[in-house]
C-alpha cells in the first residue's frame, strides 16, 4: 500500500539528512508504528506520505501510484489524519467536524449525516448527544475520539497518526489504545503511526520501524523485535524490562495446560496476557490460576512454574 522508494530529505543544503535513503515498505491492512528518539526522522517520514514533505531525493508511492504525480488535495482527502492536538475546528459542531471531508468531496447530506451517526457510534460517541456539541464542550478524550472519526468519515484506505495519544492523561490514554486498536482491526485500515512511547508502539504495531538520525535501523514485528535486537542501541532503546515486554504479546491460551478442577482458586480470561497472570501470580503469592473462556467453561490451567518459564523464552 505505501513503499517509501530510497527516499532522503534535506532541509536547507547543509548534506545534514532528517530522512537519509529510507526504504520502507508497508503492506496493506498493516499498523505500523514508527519510533526512535527524537530527530529521528518518524515525523518527517510520516508527513511524506501525504505530502506535507517533500522528498529531495526518492519516491512515495501510495497503491502504486507516485505520489508526486497525484493532486494533492486528491490525495490527502484520501488519508486519513489524526494529530496528537486534535486540530478540531472550535466554531463548528461535532458533526460538522466529523463531516469536514465529505463535504468537501460534496456527499449529499442525508449521506454524510448518516456516516456521521455511524462513526460517533463505532468510537462510543452517542450520536443524539455529540452531534451539536462544540469541541470545548468535550474532554480530551472525547476530543480525540471525533478526531479519529473525522479521519475515518470518508473511508480511507490509509490512515496517518501524529503522537494521537500524547496529550491524554495515561488511564485514558490506555483505555483509547485498546479501543482504537479493536476498532482498527474492524475497519481494515493501512495505519501508520509515530510515537515516542515503546509500550504504545508494541500494543499497536503490527510491526514496528525503528529509526536514528534518520535511517531505519529494524524493520519486524513487535515479538521478533523484542527477541532479536538487531545491534546495541537498539537492545538498549528497548530497554532493559523486553523480555518482560514480550510476555504482553503472548496469550495465556497459548501455553496453559489441561484444565484442573476448580476449588475456587483465582481466575483469568483465556485472552488475557502472560504478563497479566504473571502479574496476578506474583502478587498474590498463587500457585497458579484457571484459564476460563470467553463462554463460561475452563479452558485451561496455568501453574507458576509455566508462568516462569515463559518468562525465560
Amino acid at each position: 500500500m505505501i513503499h517509501l522508494d530510497h527516499v532522503t530529505k534535506n532541509y536547507d543544503g547543509s548534506g545534514q539528512h532528517a530522512v537519509d535513503n529510507l526504504d520502507l515498505l508497508i503492506e496493506t491492512g498493516t499498523t505500523v508504528a514508527l519510533i526512535g528518539p527524537s530527530g529521528c526522522g518518524k515525523t518527517t517520514t510520516m508527513r511524506m506520505i501525504n505530502q506535507l514533505e517533500t522528498p529531495t531525493t526518492g519516491r512515495v508511492l501510495v497503491d502504486g501510484r507516485d505520489i508526486a504525480r497525484v493532486d494533492q488535495k486528491e490525495l490527502r482527502r484520501s488519508i486519513g489524519y489524526v494529530i496528537q492536538q486534535v486540530g478540531l475546528f472550535p466554531h463548528m459542531s461535532i458533526a460538522r467536524n466529523v463531516a469536514t471531508v465529505p463535504r468537501l468531496l460534496g456527499w449529499e447530506k442525508v449521506r454524510s449525516d448518516r456516516r456521521v451517526d455511524e462513526l460517533l457510534d463505532l468510537v462510543g460517541l452517542d450520536p443524539a448527544i455529540m452531534r451539536q456539541r462544540l469541541p470545548h464542550e468535550l474532554s480530551g478524550g472525547q476530543r480525540q475520539r471525533v478526531g479519529f472519526a473525522r479521519a475515518l468519515a470518508a473511508d480511507p484506505a490509509i490512515m496517518l497518526m501524529d503522537e494521537p495519544f500524547g496529550a491524554i492523561d495515561p488511564i485514558t490514554r490506555v483505555r483509547l489504545q485498546d479501543e482504537f486498536r479493536d476498532i482498527l482491526r474492524k475497519v481494515k485500515k493501512t495505519v501508520v503511526i509515530v510515537t515516542h512511547d515503546l509500550d504504545e508502539a508494541i500494543k499497536m504495531g503490527d510491526r514496528i520501524a525503528i529509526m536514528r538520525d534518520g535511517r531505519l535501523l529494524q524493520y519486524d514485528s513487535p515479538q521478533e523485535i523484542l527477541a532479536r535486537p538487531v545491534n546495541e542501541f537498539v537492545e538498549s532503546f528497548l530497554g532493559p524490562d523486553r523480555a518482560i515486554k514480550r510476555l504482553s504479546l503472548i496469550a495465556v491460551s497459548t501455553i496453559m495446560t489441561t484444565p484442573e478442577p476448580s476449588n475456587g482458586d483465582a481466575e483469568i480470561a483465556a485472552d488475557a496476557t502472560v504478563h497479566d497472570a504473571l502479574a496476578l501470580i506474583l502478587s498474590g503469592e498463587m500457585p497458579g490460576l484457571h484459564v476460563r473462556a470467553a463462554d463460561g467453561t475452563l479452558a485451561g490451567y496455568l501453574s507458576r512454574d509455566t508462568l516462569l518459564r515463559a518468562n525465560r523464552l
